[in-house]
């Protein structure tokens, strides 16, 4: 069996306090190897989002482990849980979250001179050139239709060449064809990469297309979850 490359064990997430306390995760236990793409799944409110955040370093934890690409992120502080995350972990939002005075370029070699890569702007024309967006380097993202904002989102995820890729319905604000081509993208992308994928997503489709699928209802990993292989995605699809 390969080895894990993120590893979540009885982590709990809760808001508020007293008698307003809200626990949005309830225990989760959850491994997912190197190079396995991971569709998460489950109604809105579930719990599956925060999952992602936690996993990504985005939010920390109440309480339990969560170990990622080797290093138990929940206790670092919060310059080394940064500097963790720009090396290790490449983050694609629903919204793109680009930066609207900075151009194409710009966007994805922030967190690139961030790591203090002489190359920031090399690299980053060099991704941007290879999701079709060669062209557009220097526009600014008001001038970008939806799936060229999201293809520069996914630049800047993928420049400082991470070992986990994590997307939060990266398809919820493109239309159909466009959201198809995205995903088409983000799943090459993972293969010729070896990269590890977790994909939080509505859609049985797109999560039908990863390794395997774990539905969160509750705060809780459902029981009796499907788990889907190449030839179940096939199937579903006839």
């Amino acid at each position: 069996m390969n080895q894990a490359a993120i590893s979540l064990e009885g982590v709990h997430v809760s808001l508020g306090r007293a008698a307003a306390r809200v626990h949005i995760l309830k225990g989760i236990d959850l491994s997912v190897a190197k190079g396995e793409a991971v569709g998460l799944t489950g109604p809105s409110g579930s719990g599956k989002s925060t999952l992602l955040s936690v996993l990504a370093g985005l939010e920390r934890p109440e309480r339990g482990a969560v170990t990622v690409d080797g290093t138990r992120i929940d206790g670092l502080d919060e310059d080394r849980l940064a500097r963790f995350r720009g090396r290790h972990i490449g983050i694609v939002f629903q919204s793109f979250h680009l930066i609207p005075t900075m151009t194409a370029l710009e966007n994805v070699a922030v967190p690139l001179e961030l790591a203090g890569r002489r190359d920031a702007f090399d690299r980053a024309a060099a991704e941007l050139k290879g999701v079709g967006l060669g062209e557009r380097l220097h526009h600014y993202p008001s001038q970008l239709s939806g799936g060229e904002q999201q293809r520069v989102a996914l630049s800047r995820a993928l420049a400082p060449d991470p070992a986990i890729l994590v997307a939060d319905e990266p398809t919820g604000n493109l239309d159909e064809a466009t959201g198809r081509a995205i995903m088409d993208l983000i799943f090459a992308t993972r293969r010729e990469r070896g990269a590890t994928l977790v994909l939080v997503t509505h859609d049985p489709g797109l999560a039908a297309r990863c390794d395997r699928t774990v539905r969160i209802r509750s705060g809780q990993v459902e029981t009796g979850q499907v788990e889907t292989d190449t030839a179940a995605a096939l199937g579903m699809a006839s």
